[in-house]
C-alpha cells in the first residue's frame, strides 16, 4: 500500500497545476483566476524543488511548462481555447514520453521492476495509447463545448480514464507478480530437495 500511495503522490505533484485550474474553473467559472492560480501554482512548486535541490522530472517540467506558456497565452488574448487545447499538447508529448521503455520504472516498488518488467514494458504502451486517446478527445472536445462544460468532462475523464488504468495496472501486475513469485520458490524447493 505505502508503494501505491508514493506512485500516486508522484502523479498529483506531477499534475498539481493543472489540476488546480481545472478546480478552480469549475468551483468559480473565472477563467482567468483559475488560469493565474494555474500558472502560479507552477512556478511556486518550481521554486520549491530548485530551493531544496530537488531534481525537477522531465514530467514535471513539461506540465508546469506548458501551463506557463498556455496561461499567459489565454491571459494575452482572453481566449479560452489556448488553455483548452493545452493538455492535447501535453497528452501527445507525454504520450510520446511513454513510448520509451522504462519510464513506468519511477513510479514502480523495486520488486515489481524486478519481477514483472516484460509487463511493466506492455503497460507503458498502454499508458501511451491512453494519452495519445486523451488528446484526441480533449481536441474534440475543446472545439465544441464552452470552457466550462469542457472543464467538467475533461475533468471527469482525466481522472476516471487514469484511475481506472492504474487499478487495471496494479491488479495485474500484482496477480503475475505473485504467481511468477510463488513459482520461483516452487522451483527454488524443487531443486533443493534434488
Amino acid at each position: 500500500m505505502a508503494n501505491l500511495m508514493h506512485s500516486a503522490r508522484l502523479l498529483i505533484t506531477d499534475l498539481a497545476s493543472t489540476i488546480l485550474f481545472l478546480v478552480v474553473l469549475l468551483a468559480t467559472k473565472d477563467l482567468m483566476l483559475a488560469v493565474a492560480l494555474g500558472v502560479g501554482l507552477g512556478v511556486v512548486q518550481i521554486a520549491w524543488m530548485k530551493v531544496r535541490r530537488q531534481p525537477i522530472d522531465t514530467m514535471q517540467w513539461l506540465s508546469i511548462g506548458l501551463v506557463v506558456a498556455s496561461g499567459v497565452a489565454t491571459m494575452l488574448t482572453n481566449d479560452a481555447r489556448f488553455v483548452m487545447l493545452k493538455p492535447s499538447v501535453i497528452y501527445c508529448i507525454v504520450g510520446a514520453y511513454m513510448l520509451k521503455p522504462g519510464w513506468l520504472n519511477r513510479y514502480l516498488p523495486p520488486i515489481a521492476v524486478q519481477v514483472v518488467p516484460d509487463i511493466a514494458w506492455i503497460f507503458g504502451f498502454v499508458w501511451a495509447g491512453l494519452m495519445f486517446a486523451s488528446a484526441a478527445l480533449n481536441i474534440a472536445l475543446a472545439l465544441t463545448l464552452d470552457p466550462v462544460a469542457w472543464s467538467a468532462v475533461m475533468s471527469i475523464w482525466g481522472i476516471a480514464s487514469k484511475i481506472a488504468l492504474f487499478l487495471i495496472q496494479y491488479v495485474i501486475m500484482r496477480t503475475i507478480g505473485v504467481r511468477r513469485g510463488r513459482a520461483a520458490a516452487a522451483a527454488t524447493t524443487a531443486s533443493a530437495s534434488t
